[in-house]
């Protein structure tokens, strides 16, 4: 197997950048695509230029279809779980868009299920397989900074605050957006709290050289808002070896996608954490500049994961989120939504 087959079920904006990377690619070939939406369905087929007998318009079709190796589940979070499951009874390969699943109990069912199969999962994390991680982990490696002691993450992007023509701020909700939509479980948390949560967990497992469930929630701050889910949220997560780490996510402040990891002998800081454009770490102050063979970030993540498969590994290898961190982190998730000591 020298050439990992793909197909996509959801074709949302994410899918369509997903499906972009597949020209930059040797191993990996975008072969089926599914959608209950024949419109979406007919014009991504005609973008990317695909065969029309490997377009379904049902999801469970294009998973019993053989030829494909590997499914992109780009749906919205809360239909990950059922069709993980689906994937996994029909013995397919995984990727799930993050976060995987909803609560804990769920990927703990998943992760169950998965250990008595001999099938390939992730969640995904594209900025985990970016050479930008791997560069962050090799000067870690080298303890410029020293210990490790605590990191501060963020990520947000105001959609929902707006100026009203005298110049005052106000809330104003896409009410049609899955963002905003609880029985679609939005907000902010699920949909951007998850990338430094996800990152505080890889830097914790490598400052002790491993990773256990135990952590606690402090100082957490949540804004409701009118839809009833999270457009803005803080926290502090303290783990078990007493590396902390501050996250904060947002739907109403333009926050960025900074990371700052700071150690007893300096700091380093990560300008874009998440969508790595452009790639570059800042460690006391000196620059270090990354290079990119692809221009399309999820190219790295595809690539990286064709080649487990057709290695015939089950988990994704650090500093990819395997599927124990993936647990860890929905842990996180989970405790983090239901603290709020506002």
């Amino acid at each position: 197997m020298s050439e990992i087959k793909w197909g996509i079920i959801g074709l949302g904006n994410i899918a369509f950048e997903f499906a972009s990377a597949f020209t930059e690619i040797k191993n990996s070939k975008l072969l089926g695509i599914a959608s209950n939406d024949s419109r979406r369905l007919n014009k991504f087929r005609e973008h990317f230029e695909l065969d029309k007998n490997y377009c379904f318009s049902n999801y469970e079709d294009l998973i019993k279809n053989k030829e494909i190796d590997i499914v992109y589940i780009a749906l919205p979070h809360n239909f990950h779980f059922d069709w993980i499951n689906q994937c996994i009874d029909l013995k397919k390969n995984i990727l799930s868009e993050k976060p995987a699943t909803i609560n804990l109990s769920q990927i703990k069912i998943i992760n169950q299920k998965l250990n008595k199969n001999n099938i390939f999962f992730a969640e995904g994390f594209m900025y985990s397989y970016h050479p930008q991680l791997f560069k962050l982990f090799e000067i870690l490696n080298e303890k410029i900074i020293g210990e490790i002691l605590k990191m501060e993450s963020s990520f947000g992007v105001n959609i929902v605050e707006k100026k009203n023509f005298l110049g005052f701020k106000r809330i104003k909700i896409n009410e049609k957006s899955r963002l905003f939509k609880k029985e679609l479980a939005g907000g902010c948390i699920l949909d951007l709290g998850c990338y430094p949560t996800s990152l505080s967990v890889l830097i914790s497992k490598f400052k002790s050289n491993k990773l256990n469930d135990k952590f606690k929630i402090n100082k957490s701050k949540i804004l409701m808002g009118p839809t009833n889910v999270e457009i803005e949220a803080s926290a502090q997560i303290e783990f078990q070896n007493e590396f902390k780490s501050d996250v904060k996510c947002s739907f109403r402040e333009n926050l960025g996608e900074v990371t700052k990891i700071i150690g007893s002998k300096g700091e380093i800081i990560i300008p874009h954490s998440w969508k790595c454009r452009p790639s570059k770490i800042i460690v006391n102050s000196k620059e270090y500049n990354v290079d990119n063979l692809y221009k399309n970030i999820f190219s790295y993540e595809i690539e990286t994961i064709s080649n487990f498969i057709i290695n015939k590994k089950k988990d994704p290898e650090f500093p990819a989120i395997n599927r124990f961190e993936t647990e860890v982190n929905m842990g996180i998730l989970e405790k983090w939504i239901n603290t709020n000591e506002n």
